[in-house]
């Protein structure tokens, strides 16, 4: 980010002084993770009802997150969620999965938008878009989206967290911590791990060969929708 810059609505201001009356700002969290799903959201703020506080969601503590969630979602003219799972972002990589999962967002919203306001993306969809490099740290359409995906995605990585305690995931929220790590060297990654990613191929490939030389071993099971 340029030193001295700040999140504003100087993209969005731009946006309605040429028209645009239905500007939604986009974003992604959880491609770093080893763990589920890459989640995307699109919001479409209400130019008459300013929220104050917004911010890229890095830069806030979880209860600022949970509070200012809870304001956009009820002043916002429309907002929606997406997501691509991690057999998808097995499948296809990461760059396209957070793609679909932005684009699902923005398809998702019951308001067209007749802009997007983007982090560093462009999707295939045939509105009007802007790609912002750190865009979640400059414009706060995108920084409200930004909010709203990664409290969506921490409330599933909880829900996770009591299916898997063995890997900490509502400390670590799926991201390669050493506690993780050891999580997954003790017992293996789950059907929910990104097996394209290194750590977690690296631990499956490890157990596969050492279960291959075991004439007393059960197979490995493959991971789900792959």
């Amino acid at each position: 980010m340029r030193k001295g810059s700040r999140c504003s609505l100087r993209f969005e201001l731009q946006g309605w002084r040429a028209c645009h009356e239905r500007i939604a700002g986009v974003d992604e969290v959880g491609r770093g993770s080893l763990f589920g799903p890459v989640v995307a959201a699109a919001v479409i703020l209400d130019p008459a009802r300013r929220i104050r506080g917004i911010q890229d969601s890095k830069q806030l503590s979880p209860e600022q997150r949970e509070i200012l969630a809870i304001k956009i979602r009820r002043t916002a003219l429309a907002w929606a969620i997406g997501s691509a799972d991690a057999g998808e972002i097995d499948r296809i990589n990461i760059y396209q999965a957070s793609r679909i999962a932005m684009q699902k967002a923005v398809l998702e919203l019951n308001l067209l938008p007749d802009l997007l306001l983007i982090d560093a993306l462009r999707l295939d969809l045939a509105i009007p878009q802007i790609s912002i490099v750190h865009g979640d740290a400059l414009s706060v359409s995108i920084a409200a989206a930004s909010i709203l995906a990664k409290v969506e995605r921490d409330s599933w990585i909880r829900k996770w967290d009591e299916l898997y305690p063995q890997y900490q995931l509502a400390q670590n929220k799926g991201y390669s911590t050493p506690d993780h790590l050891a999580g997954l060297e003790k017992y293996g990654p789950t059907p929910q791990h990104r097996y394209s990613y290194e750590p977690v191929a690296a631990v499956a490939l490890g157990l596969r060969s050492r279960r291959q030389a075991s004439p007393f071993a059960k197979p490995l099971a493959e991971p789900q929708n792959r």
